[in-house]
Order: C-alpha cells, then sequence, then structure tokens
C-alpha cells in the first residue's frame, strides 16, 4: 500500500488500484474535497481561484492536467505556474491574492512517487484541523456539493516565468548583498537533481553576481541522476565537481527545492543541520530576535541564538508547527534541521532559493571558506535509527513508560508535544512514533558521532525490554 493521506495532503506511487496508490480516481477525488473546502472558507465569494505548480517529476503534466481540469469542473479558476519550486508556488499564492495553493512534488521522494500538497490564502500549509476535514472530505468526495453548470465552471490561466519574481523579491531583501557576493568571486557547483531548481538557480547566481557555476544534472526531465534527497551518500557526484572545479562552495536542493544542503571546498558536507544554523547565525548578527525549529533539530540553533541574545524555542515535527512557533515567538528566522530555511522577511515556508543568497552573502562578507565557519560552531553529531514493532502494541503506551522513566530523573528535561523528548545536559534523544507505520523514530544528538551512537543503542535496548 502506497497511498498515504495526511493533513498536508494526499502521497503515493503512480499506478495500482484506487485507495492503495495515487490513482486518477484518488487525484480527482481528493480535488474535489479541497475545492469544497476553499469554497466553505468564503462561501460568499464571487469567484475563486488557486494556483498550482508542480516540480518536474515524470508524472507531473499527468497529475496537473487532472488537479487544473478538476477545480474548474469545480467552478474555480486555476493559476497554472507549471513548473515551479514549491517557495516559488507558495509565494504565487498571496502575488496572485489566491484562494489556495496546489503544489505536486513528492518532495524527496523517488521518481514513482507524487503528491498533492495543499496551501491556505497565506501560501501556507493547512491547520491540522483543515488538513483533516479534507481527508475527512475526500470519503465522501461524491456527495458533498452539487457541481457547477456549464456557465459557471472555472478557466485555467496560464503563467510562465513567476521563477523571476520569487527571485527578484528575495534580490530585494535587506540582508541580501549582491555587491558582497560579486566581488567575492565565488565559484559554486549546485547538483539540481533534474527537476525544478535547474530552471531558477541558475537565474538566481546570475543575478547574484556568481559567474562561475556549475549545475549538475541540470535536465528537468524527472529522471533523478540520484536517490533525490540531499544527504552525503546520495551526493557523490557534487564532490567530485566541487573538488575538481575547485569550488568555493557546493549545494544541492531537493526536487521541489525546499531543501538546502550545503558542501565545503573539501567536498566534505557542511551538515544539513547547519544549513539553518549558519544563516540564522547571519540574520541574528544584524537583526536581533528570536528563533525556532523542530524538536529532532540541532542543539546548535539554540546556542548560536542564544549567544547572539536571542531566545530559542522547539516546536513538534513538521513545516507547520515550526512556522506556528515562529509566528508565536516572533522569531526573525527559524526552519527545519533537514536544510529548510524559513525566513519570514520573505514568507514562511521552506526556501532553498533565499538560503542559497544568504548564505552566500555571510560567505562573503565573513570572507572564511565554509570548512572554516563551520568550525566556528558548536560541534554536534546526530544518529538516526527506529525500531520495527508489531501493529499490536500500543505505541503510546509504551512513549509512556518512557517519558515516566525519565521524568523521575534529576537534570533531565522531558518534553511531549511530539512524542517524547529527553534533554540531558550534554546530549538529547527524541522518541517519535510514524503515522504511517508501526515503527518509532529514535534521533539522538551529542558531542561525538559515538557518543550520539551509543545513547541510540542504549535507548533501543531499553525500549525492547519495556515491549
Amino acid at each position: 500500500m502506497s497511498l498515504i493521506k495526511s493533513i498536508s495532503g494526499i502521497r503515493g506511487t503512480i499506478g495500482g488500484f484506487a485507495g492503495d496508490n495515487l490513482t486518477p480516481l484518488d487525484i480527482v477525488k481528493f480535488t474535489v474535497s479541497y475545492a469544497q473546502w476553499i469554497k466553505r472558507q468564503n462561501p460568499k465569494a464571487e469567484n475563486y481561484k488557486v494556483v498550482v505548480g508542480r516540480d518536474a517529476r515524470i508524472s507531473g503534466s499527468h497529475v496537473k492536467q487532472l488537479v487544473s481540469s478538476t477545480l474548474t469542473m469545480c467552478g474555480i479558476e486555476v493559476i497554472d505556474i507549471d513548473l515551479a519550486t514549491t517557495p516559488t508556488t507558495e509565494i504565487a499564492v498571496t502575488e496572485f491574492k489566491a484562494d489556495g495553493g496546489i503544489i505536486l512534488t513528492a518532495s524527496h521522494n523517488p521518481r514513482e512517487w507524487n503528491a498533492l500538497k495543499l496551501l491556505n490564502k497565506d501560501g501556507e500549509f493547512l491547520s491540522a484541523a483543515d488538513g483533516k476535514l479534507i481527508v475527512d472530505f475526500s470519503e465522501k468526495a461524491e456527495t458533498l456539493a452539487g457541481f457547477p453548470c456549464v456557465d459557471y465552471l472555472g478557466k485555467i490561466t496560464p503563467v510562465r516565468g513567476f521563477e523571476n519574481v520569487h527571485i527578484q523579491k528575495v534580490l530585494d531583501l535587506e540582508l541580501v548583498d549582491v555587491e558582497a557576493i560579486k566581488k567575492a568571486d565565488f565559484t559554486v557547483c549546485v547538483d539540481v537533481i533534474n527537476s525544478v531548481g535547474a530552471l531558477i538557480i541558475p537565474d538566481l547566481l546570475e543575478a547574484l553576481g556568481v559567474s562561475n557555476y556549475t549545475i549538475l544534472n541540470d535536465e528537468p526531465d524527472g529522471n533523478f541522476a540520484h536517490n533525490p534527497e540531499p544527504l552525503k551518500q546520495n551526493l557523490v557526484g557534487l564532490a567530485e565537481a566541487v573538488k575538481e572545479k575547485k569550488a568555493d562552495v557546493g549545494f544541492a536542493v531537493d526536487p521541489d527545492v525546499d531543501r538546502l544542503a550545503i558542501m565545503q571546498e573539501d567536498g566534505e558536507m557542511f551538515g544539513e543541520e547547519y544549513t539553518l544554523v549558519s544563516v540564522a547565525d547571519y540574520i541574528l548578527q544584524h537583526k536581533k530576535g528570536n528563533t525556532a525549529s523542530n524538536l529532532s533539530s540541532s542543539r546548535a540553533l539554540r546556542d548560536v541564538t542564544e549567544k547572539l541574545g536571542g531566545k530559542y524555542e522547539a516546536s513538534a515535527v513538521g513545516e507547520l508547527n515550526v512556522v506556528t512557533k515562529m509566528k508565536e515567538i516572533g522569531a526573525v528566522i527559524g526552519g527545519e534541521g533537514n536544510g529548510g530555511v524559513i525566513y519570514p522577511e520573505l514568507h514562511y515556508g521552506r526556501d532553498s532559493i533565499v538560503g542559497i543568497a544568504l548564505f552566500l552573502t555571510y560567505l562573503a562578507k565573513c570572507g572564511k571558506k565554509v570548512s572554516e565557519l563551520k568550525k566556528t560552531y558548536p560541534q554536534y553529531f546526530m544518529s538516526k535509527n527506529k525500531i520495527q514493532l508489531t501493529p499490536e502494541i500500543n505505541v503510546d503506551s509504551l512513549l509512556k513508560k518512557v517519558e515516566t522513566i525519565y521524568s523521575a530523573m534529576p537534570e533531565t528535561t522531558v518534553t511531549t508535544i511530539d512524542g517524547v523528548k529527553i534533554d540531558f545536559k550534554e546530549n538529547w534523544v527524541h522518541l517519535r512514533k510514524s503515522n504511517t507505520e508501526p515503527i518509532i523514530r529514535i534521533y539522538t544528538e551529542a558531542k561525538s558521532q559515538e557518543a550520539a551512537d551509543k545513547l541510540a543503542e542504549e535507548m533501543i535496548e531499553k525500549i525492547k525490554n519495556l515491549l
């Protein structure tokens, strides 16, 4: 079974049987449900608009046709920006004063996957309550409401080149310094993994004054040259290019360009957790304020924030939760440790485009090599594991037992807003149950890889003893 309905949308593998995979029937039913949700947000409106953008995966154009036609049959105008990054689509929603948006992307998932990710009128992911409502609607899509007659069908309005609007908004940011970047005369390599990064990142680099750049996997055809998740083991080609070209920095994005991985000039990874840490360091040096990330992100952001006079807070895992926390505490920068930078000055969404611009500005101004910059930060190491469980096991009860044990220990802080996170003096462990399969995810962080791995092993053994 490869169809997952959640508060953020619907995703699955193309083909197969309805209800088990992402089939035409599932796509149409879920789009109808979203259309009904849109209309219920403002039932007295005379017309409705939804922005539709997609990454370059093979099924993208087919899914877009289904989604767009279904929306118009529901009486909604479609602003079709076609091939566009997730952050570009988010910005387009507010720019066109639309009622919402649908992003057709399965993010870092392999080529056989696709998804419908849903946005509200602010270009942000839906609340948990609204997401659940749409999932519930999808179970009874045929009986939700009547469809409009021929005189009230929507239309499709094609818009091309909206990535230029996105780039200009980045260039207009006060803390993006094009002159400093141009003067630094960087050599840059970027792996855009055969998707929409190929359509925006070269133009971004040109606009930033970077003339010496190499783009890897630059054909946006969805035939991903490697596993599309921007992790070290998948970026061997980028490491080789960085060293061969004697580049100052390497960047890698995922297919929808909301995650940014940075590579040092020596071909080693900067560390996905440190994308947000470094950008936040730069922002906080010029704009005092607070920061936020999720519970599974590195302590390094907290350390940097407090050093620069700000307050750090953690949210439950998920972009929506981070954004909610950022608004609550007035954060000037935030995001997720997987390379997701959220800069409210531009918009409330993970955005690799603004991440690249801000990082290059900081690199130009600090005068350090990327590897030297990394050494200025607190050094933490993570271990990411999981325990496979049988469906009969009550995961909530198991996590409650862990919470009880560690809550009684001195100098230990336990947080339960998302699973169980246990903060020790020198390290932490975060246990979360999966929403889609019977497993517990175990993330640990410590000041050495050995210590992080050992803490994970100890926690896995303790959980097995509690079963």
